[in-house]
């Protein structure tokens, strides 16, 4: 899907260019780990070339899995490794700039303001929601679609006309400090990258099937948890819970007086379908999985009464949601359809990959969204 935000995401250029390359990758930086995706053009499609994932504690002397913060040159180490690990032979690339430097929310506007005017209008109002100086981000924004009567409402004379509905607006602040450190992070590895953009879009367009009805993206990450409510192709909603897959690690080391490795290693191993034995285990596990799963629904009680619409299904992406049990969970915690995202299906690759792509796609999401978008 075409992302709106094409004035920020460009900024690392100032101007968006498309690519004319065979091959394009897709670089995810994230707080535990590095994935790229290369895919390449062939007869129309996509086409699956390579990808790779290097864990990042290693580079700062912790345990894989923890949440890292890393300087600018033990990225770029960690960035070049994971490229010749998996043999990226391009340097055609797109980078996501991650939740944590970026700002995303939304407000309205009177029905009577003019698109024409809201170049000068929107800043003025943006700078109430954003805790810094101006001149500290790169800002950009969205008209959404207006709610359009339902068949029920336009034919039905007992169902009162609503009134000219407002403008809202979805607004996107990137702080220039995260542009230009990754903008020296791609350079310094050999890339070149022509576009960054936020990883919600990027993972928005490999997961989304083009559905009528709003649809919630759950991206269950390591540091934090990203709710993108996406209607016709565009984000209604976004919302961050603060809370991760590290953090279910970290508990379960504490609670059990265990090393972050072993915990990691018996959460990865029994989940929540633990029992005997492993009963604690998956007692703490629920603390965290029950906290994010009432997060989430209040986020969509709020979606629904503000726009009187319910949400179709919920897609699970991000490496967290492959944790055994997550999606039963899930599907016992939403009034809704709930399935795993799918990414790699949007590209072709070899059959007997097929399994392997299926249960490892939701970690690569942001990667091959990129990848997709440089294809374009």
């Amino acid at each position: 899907m075409a992302n709106p935000f094409q004035k920020l995401i460009d900024a690392s250029k100032g101007i968006f260019s498309s690519s004319s390359s065979e091959s394009a990758v897709g670089i995810d930086i994230g707080t535990s780990a590095i994935k790229v995706v290369q895919i390449k053009k062939k007869a129309g499609r996509a086409v699956l070339e390579t990808y790779g994932a290097v864990s990042l504690g290693p580079y700062a002397g912790i345990d894989i899995g923890r949440v890292t913060n890393l300087n600018e040159e033990k990225i770029i180490e960690a960035l070049k490794e994971v490229i010749k690990q998996s043999g990226v032979t391009t340097i055609s690339s797109a980078l996501a700039i991650p939740s944590q430097s970026s700002l995303v929310f939304s407000f309205e506007l009177p029905s009577q303001v003019k698109e024409s005017d809201m170049a000068s209008i929107v800043p003025t109002e943006a700078r109430k929601y954003i805790p810094v100086p101006m001149s500290e981000v790169t800002l950009d924004w969205f008209l959404l679609p207006k709610k359009q009567p339902s068949f029920e409402e336009e034919n039905n004379p007992n169902i009162p006309i609503v009134q000219e509905q407002n403008n809202e607006v979805l607004v996107v602040a990137i702080q220039n400090e995260a542009v230009s450190k990754y903008s020296t992070i791609m350079n310094q590895s050999g890339l070149d990258a022509s576009f960054f953009e936020l990883e919600i879009f990027s993972s928005i367009r490999s997961n989304f099937e083009h559905e009528l009805s709003p649809v919630l993206i759950l991206d269950f990450g390591a540091s934090k948890t990203k709710l993108s409510i996406v209607e016709f192709g565009s984000v209604k909603s976004f919302h961050t819970i603060t809370r991760g897959s590290a953090d279910i690690t970290e508990s379960i080391s504490k609670s059990l007086d265990i090393t972050f490795g072993k915990a990691e290693e018996m959460k990865k191993e029994f989940g929540l379908f633990g029992n005997g034995a492993e009963k604690s285990l998956t007692d703490i596990i629920k603390i965290h999985t029950d906290y994010l799963f009432s997060e989430t629904n209040s986020v969509l009680l709020n979606y629904e009464k503000k726009y009187n619409k319910a949400i179709s299904k919920v897609i699970l992406t991000g490496g967290g949601s492959l944790l055994k049990g997550f999606k039963e969970v899930a599907i016992s915690n939403f009034p809704t359809q709930v399935e795993m995202g799918n990414p790699f299906s949007k590209v072709d690759a070899p059959v007997f990959l097929e399994k392997v792509l299926e249960s490892t796609g939701p970690e690569f999401a942001v990667a091959l969204g990129l990848a997709l978008r440089k294809l374009q």
